[in-house]
């Protein structure tokens, strides 16, 4: 009887142990936000946009309470996150009114290395992205091919852009083409998400130094659905499944119309597709399973995580053509990307690719970050376009 009374109180106490100790209430963070621009409407709603919340930049549940009469803070937003780095950036509910530094330019992500502990953090915002007050940064010969190209494997309708060579319109020059993932981050600030690529002005300063110029054509992801559209796996907790529905518009739909409609060289061997982290698990995907279309790839910071299915599709397809894959990651990324594509190059090789078809990069101070594929882009493109 004693023996049975001391387990029942010995199983009381952990029981407590583990309410309190596990209680929400004992490991909180608070973001209060101390100072906000001028023009910062008071019926204006600010929005905690992060790795979070698969970047949604107006996500209820993560919505700032307004202090604006409260000695608090002027915004406020207490929560309890995952432990580990919290990325994250304010908005005003969309990219187009994202915070940025006191001159308007993007900045890069915020971060917090949160560690489970109560926590509060103390931020200023400078300014809001406001579109029509930033110039474009768009170099003259690139363009929207259509504000709206109809996607009928998805029933949806997305923003084009298409980059031309400087020459295009004084020769009759034929070009090779590569699709490009998340377009709005490719050319102009304006549209960008945290700064564009350059892709225009890396090219034209390439073309001017020699190279023999290459079309450029830009697909904006779907926002919210980006995710669902970037992947054909289904992740259970982040969403995907309609990947393969978006190469085809690629490959079967948007490609016809851009054949047809520019001088472009059509043959796979002329023909590449490149994309930032889900954008390059996309664009890996669509290397491997249309090697008729495509040959060549460039895979950056690529979301190998997001579904181990991607490592037994490059399994289950094998290799059919020669290709050229171009794999870049940084360092100063997430724990394992490294180890995920260095597993990947072990498994296009177990499938059949050669060591001369695959480059890997990586570098030590690679950030997941827009600057970062900037930086690397001229590289990629002239090993995958030599």
């Amino acid at each position: 009887m004693e023996v049975s009374l001391f387990r029942l109180k010995l199983q009381s106490l952990i029981f407590l142990f583990l309410l309190v100790f596990n209680s929400p209430i004992q490991a909180q963070l608070t973001i209060n936000i101390t100072s906000i621009p001028e023009n910062t409407q008071v019926n204006d709603n600010i929005f905690l946009a992060s790795n979070l919340s698969q970047w949604k930049p107006a996500d209820a549940k993560y919505q700032l309470q307004n202090n604006q009469n409260n000695q608090n803070g002027t915004y406020q937003l207490t929560f309890t996150p995952p432990i580990g780095t919290i990325e994250f950036k304010f908005t005003k509910g969309s990219w187009t009114t994202v915070e940025t530094d006191a001159n308007g330019q993007d900045i890069p992500n915020r971060e917090i290395e949160y560690k489970g502990l109560p926590q509060t953090i103390d931020i200023s915002i400078l300014e809001w992205k406001e579109h029509e007050t930033i110039a474009g940064t768009a170099a003259e010969n690139t363009s929207i091919l259509s504000e709206k190209f109809y996607i009928p494997q998805l029933n949806q309708e997305r923003k084009i852009w298409i980059y031309l060579p400087p020459d295009y319109e004084t020769t009759n020059k034929s070009y090779p083409v590569l699709y490009m993932n998340d377009g709005q981050n490719l050319f102009d600030q304006r549209t960008s998400f945290s700064g564009e690529w350059e892709v225009d002005e890396s090219l034209n300063d390439l073309f001017d130094n020699g190279d023999k110029g290459i079309i450029i054509i830009g697909i904006e992801n779907g926002g919210e659905s980006r995710r669902n559209e970037y992947s054909p796996w289904i992740n259970a907790k982040y969403g995907g499944g309609q990947g393969a529905e978006y190469i085809q518009f690629i490959v079967k739909t948007l490609k016809p119309y851009v054949d047809n409609n520019y001088r472009t060289k059509p043959d796979r061997l002329n023909t590449g597709i490149m994309g930032s982290s889900m954008g390059g698990l996309i664009s890996f995907y669509a290397a491997i399973e249309h090697q008729d279309v495509f040959s060549k790839a460039g895979v950056f910071s690529p979301s190998f995580w997001f579904s181990d299915e991607v490592y037994s599709h490059v399994k289950a397809t094998g290799k059919k053509y020669d290709m050229k894959i171009y794999l870049l990651g940084g360092e100063l990324e997430s724990d394992n990307l490294i180890n995920e594509m260095n597993a990947m190059v072990v498994t296009l090789g177990n499938a059949g690719f050669k060591d001369s078809e695959i480059k890997m990069i990586t570098c030590k101070d690679g950030k997941h970050n827009e600057a970062f594929w900037l930086r690397e882009f001229p590289s990629c493109y002239l090993w995958l376009f030599d």
